[in-house]
């Protein structure tokens, strides 16, 4: 069963059931993929909403191996999933949103200046 408080979905892919988690290694993957120097970069390409199928089968495939499987992203392009084309893209979705939040901004890891911090 996915746990939503590490950012793991569960989604139907291939006539199984999958569990799919963007891990640090994954998102690694993805920036590199991406040409993405950083994950607010990252962030704010997935946030643009122009997501090609390519792209789709990239994230997909980088969430299942973050999950534990070895698959390439060239069998993952071969897997079906209910809804053909519009149901990869709500996997990913499903994806990004458990991994950055509704929002899809990506918080500062930097931690915050004396005139930043709260009470």
């Amino acid at each position: 069963m996915a746990n939503s408080h590490r950012g793991e979905i569960e989604a139907e892919i291939g006539g199984a059931r999958r569990k799919l988690v963007l891990t640090l290694g994954a998102l690694a993957e993805l920036e590199s993929a991406f040409g993405a120097d950083n994950l607010v970069a990252l962030a704010e390409r997935f946030g643009s909403g122009r997501l090609a199928a390519r792209d789709l089968i990239r994230i997909i495939g980088a969430g299942l191996r973050g999950a534990g499987e070895t698959v390439t992203d060239d069998a993952v392009a071969c897997m079906g999933t209910p809804g053909g084309a519009a149901g990869y893209a709500r996997i990913a979705v499903a994806l990004l949103q458990a991994t950055f939040g509704e929002s899809g901004e990506v918080k500062s890891t930097r931690p915050p200046t004396a005139g930043e911090r709260s009470g």
